[in-house]
């Protein structure tokens, strides 16, 4: 290299960032949004925000397997080190033909995102990046490598370092540093090294296998055995502490034939079809889904029409409530939990925030009953795609070991949307109709966000989400048999060319489009969301049935709907007559509890027989005719009323009957006159108690006028649905991200702008320039007349302050306007927050 080269190569980050062009930047902080959360003031900020702990963390957890594993080659290259040695730790001295062919990539998506930085001569990973993935006692690397020779010998004498020059053949030198260079000259050598284990015993080659892939430390005693003697004489083993012994990285490196990783994993998984169906048979499937979705969402808020359980102290749902639910919609209880958490999350519930506080349905929920069906299911499935809320933890515990409730506080996990998004995403990257195994969509998400560390089992956060998704998409409809809908693609808004297509990335690449899956892309913003589910809606809308205004009375008191019913069909019918059986046809049977219900709520019997002989395809069977009639027939016989509670009925006998039955001691009767009692219980225990006796009472009021008993439906005030909680700040769209490059490059120009010495220029190089005032407005009004530009220092109303490069136009009043370069537009400043000013130096730009 020459010097000219060498001049121009970046020595720092902030120059490496400094020299990129703005399409290169932009990149940059697509990938990495909170490096302008805020904007940085200049490229010098920016880099050192790049280079922080929790912002390399972040990166390095975004990573894929075979980007991190060449970062961790690099942690343990030398530093600097060259594209080759780095190439060579990745492919081995056999050079991997994939691992060759995908290294530029790896190494471009490093580069790409501020994590290595330098010309291909001269690589370095951040300083934060090396010290968390450098090897070290207490955190060893993920490559199983342990310390330089030169490390590890750091406290050795210098007497000890010449026995093993000795011992390993070498000649002995006059200092220690020419020693241990010696040394790792001889441990680099590959045919010297080849030779000197030649002569180990068979043993002592045994030890070293054992070593070689790591962890690299062993423990021995005080007196060794022959085997390890005769590695630690040679230096193969070196002590790191007393009873402690390391494998250096270079012997480990001759060992593993250069490669720093025992397996690379140049390429992601692919993710493979497990069963493949006819497309027209999935998206049935997953259409019959999502219509019984819409059911049991309305049968699980229709149960809380009139105010549902109780919010504990603490938030959420009881163990108890949530047993009770499950019971009542016929499903386990965490498939429960999922109904429930996807009725909250769309705002369809809430609590009511009342004094004995309990969930009930919002106002939201009856505007979503007036929707098309399509158009219901398309909120619930962008509700669910877009959420945090996890019902998948309900019944874990958290943190503090406190159970996890549905509804509950702790259920937030802001990788959900990212995770779901991606797992349809990579059913969508399947031919129609394909249905992949859940074990390959794992894999291929692990290959994607590799966890660092020694856990790398499927319990892991980011799986159990994967599988959660693939069980919650077949019950929402978004997938059907496990392949993805055609409803279920436009959700996600994508359009993924299938079958045997070549990607049309390279002519060498031969994978078809199936096993290569488009790279990770973010969830839609809401806007484009909310087109993508209208486009589900339409597509869904055609394979949904219609709703029917008719059932099938049987001889057996039941009536047999064969398909969703028509709204106001389904509510009289649900007070009428209770569900016995849900499915492709559901089952109401009608008793005469039901059917009292129905007089209760204000219908009379020839209402009940016109409506059934309405909407049945069948006649009326003559055992439903008798028992409207007989139930009818008695009810309101006996009325109750509040005295505490009497009952009055023209039959005395009855009376006397019901005085006489054991079942009513607890009701507290007593005969007023012939057709009167009076009761201890209230009106409502005198109803069901006699009601429980086999009468039917009526309710009345204290004018002597029969209480139709309607369903109360009680609703919460209006709503919020909960918002989502970020995982980290958003990536920026083109608006601010041209906003913040210019102000990154702007104030990059401000503080790198050479200055004359002399008057207002700061000690430091950071330090705002400072001037008397007259001094300020003398350079000022001198610069007006020769259109000089100059460098200032100005704070703001907020106290904030900042460097500006000023090309002063007129100063008057107390005032002075100039072109600002640094945000490209003229400018007013007030002179009285103008710290100073310096002349910028002939040959800046």
């Amino acid at each position: 290299m020459s010097t000219e080269e060498k001049s121009a190569a970046p020595r720092s980050l902030a120059e490496a960032l400094r020299a990129r062009d703005d399409a290169s930047l932009a990149v940059l902080l697509r990938s990495r949004p909170d490096l302008i959360t805020p904007v940085p003031s200049d490229i010098t900020q920016l880099a050192t925000r790049a280079g922080t702990r929790a912002s390399v963390v972040r990166a390095l957890e975004r990573l894929d397997r075979f980007a991190l594993q060449t970062a961790e080659a690099l942690a343990v290259a030398a530093d600097p080190a060259t594209y080759e040695e780095l190439l060579g730790l990745m492919a081995g001295d056999a050079g991997d033909p994939a691992v060759t062919a995908a290294f530029p990539r790896a190494l471009g998506t490093l580069r790409e995102q501020a994590l290595v930085w330098g010309d291909d001569d001269r690589l370095r990973l951040v300083r934060t990046a090396r010290e968390l993935l450098a090897p070290s006692p207490q955190h060893p690397s993920p490559t199983g490598l342990g310390p330089t020779v030169q490390e590890a010998t750091a406290g050795m004498s210098p007497g000890r370092i010449q026995e093993i020059l000795t011992a390993a053949g070498l000649p002995s030198t006059h200092d220690s540093v020419s020693a241990v260079t010696a040394l790792t000259g001889l441990f680099r050598d590959r045919a010297r090294m080849a030779a000197l284990l030649a002569g180990a015993p068979e043993e002592s080659r045994e030890v070293l296998s054992r070593l070689v892939w790591g962890p690299p430390y062993g423990q021995v005693t005080a007196e060794p055995a022959p085997r390890l003697r005769w590695l630690l004489d040679r230096g193969l083993l070196l002590p790191t502490a007393p009873g402690t012994v390391v494998l250096p990285r270079e012997v480990a490196l001759h060992l593993r034939a250069g490669r720093a990783h025992r397996t690379p994993e140049p390429v992601p998984p692919p993710v493979e079809a497990a069963a493949t169906h006819r497309p027209q048979v999935v998206d049935g499937t997953a259409a019959g889904q999502a219509q019984t979705a819409l059911a049991t969402v309305e049968e699980l808020l229709k149960d809380w029409d009139e105010g549902g359980p109780a919010v504990l102290r603490a938030g959420g749902l009881s163990v108890r409530d949530l047993k009770r639910t499950a019971v009542a919609l016929d499903v386990p209880e965490p498939v429960a939990a999922f109904w429930v958490e996807l009725a909250y999350g769309a705002g369809l519930l809430a609590s009511d925030g009342e004094a004995d506080e309990r969930y009930a349905a919002t106002p939201a929920y009856d505007e979503w009953l007036r929707l098309p069906p399509a158009e219901r299911w398309a909120r619930l499935a962008e509700t669910w795609l877009t959420a945090t809320r996890t019902s998948g933890l309900v019944g874990g515990r958290d943190a503090k070991d406190r159970t996890l409730s549905a509804l509950g506080p702790g259920l937030d996990r802001s990788a959900a949307p990212e995770v779901r998004h991606r797992v349809l995403t990579l059913l969508a990257g399947l031919p129609e109709g394909a249905a992949p195994s859940a074990e390959s969509v794992l894999a291929r998400l692990r290959w994607e966000r590799p966890l660092r560390g020694a856990q790398q089992q499927d319990d892991d956060l980011r799986s159990r989400l994967a599988r959660w998704t693939l069980s919650e998409a077949e019950l929402l409809g978004v997938t059907g048999r496990g392949a993805l809908s055609a409803h279920g693609r436009a959700l996600l808004g994508a359009h993924v060319t299938h079958a045997a297509q070549v990607d049309p990335q390279g002519p060498g690449d031969r994978l078809p489009v199936h096993h290569r899956t488009p790279a990770p892309r973010a969830p839609l913003p809401p806007a484009e969301q909310a087109v993508a589910s209208a486009a589900a809606a339409r597509l869904l809308a055609p394979l949904l049935p219609e709703p029917l205004d008719h059932v099938l009375l049987q001889a057996d008191l039941t009536a047999v709907a064969p398909g969703p019913l028509q709204r106001p069909l389904a509510d009289v019918l649900g007070v009428l007559a209770d569900v016995e059986s849900k499915g492709g046809a559901t089952v109401y049977r009608f008793t005469p509890g039901s059917v009292r219900r129905a007089l209760d709520a204000g219908r009379a019997a020839a209402d009940l027989h016109a409506f059934l002989a309405a909407h049945s395809r069948t006649p009326v069977p003559q055992p439903l005719t008798y028992l409207i009639d007989d139930v009818a027939r008695r009810h309101g016989h006996l009325r109750v009323g509040a005295a505490s509670a009497y009952v009055r009925c023209d039959d005395d006998a009855m009376l006397n009957e019901i005085l006489a039955d054991k079942r009513a001691a607890n009701l507290g009767l007593r005969r007023l006159a012939p057709t009167v009692l009076a009761a201890q219980a209230d009106p409502a225990a005198l109803l069901e108690g006699l009601r429980a006796m086999g009468f039917a009472p009526a309710a009345e009021s204290a004018e002597g006028d029969v209480l139709i008993t309607r369903a109360h439906a009680h609703r919460t005030p209006p709503r919020t649905p909960p918002e989502p909680v970020p995982d980290g700040p958003p990536v920026p769209d083109d608006t601010l991200l041209t906003a913040a490059l210019r102000a990154i490059r702007a104030g990059d120009l401000a503080s790198t702008a050479p200055r004359k010495p002399g008057a207002g220029a700061p000690a430091a190089g950071g330090d705002l320039p400072r001037t008397s005032s007259a001094e300020t407005l003398a350079t000022m009004q001198a610069a007006v007349l020769t259109g000089e530009a100059l460098w200032i220092g100005y704070v703001n109303a907020e106290g904030a302050a900042s460097q500006r490069v000023i090309a002063p136009i007129r100063v008057e009043g107390g005032f002075v306007t100039a072109y600002d370069h640094t945000a490209d537009e003229v400018r007013t400043y007030p002179l009285h927050r103008i710290t100073g000013v310096a002349e910028l130096a002939d040959d800046a730009t």
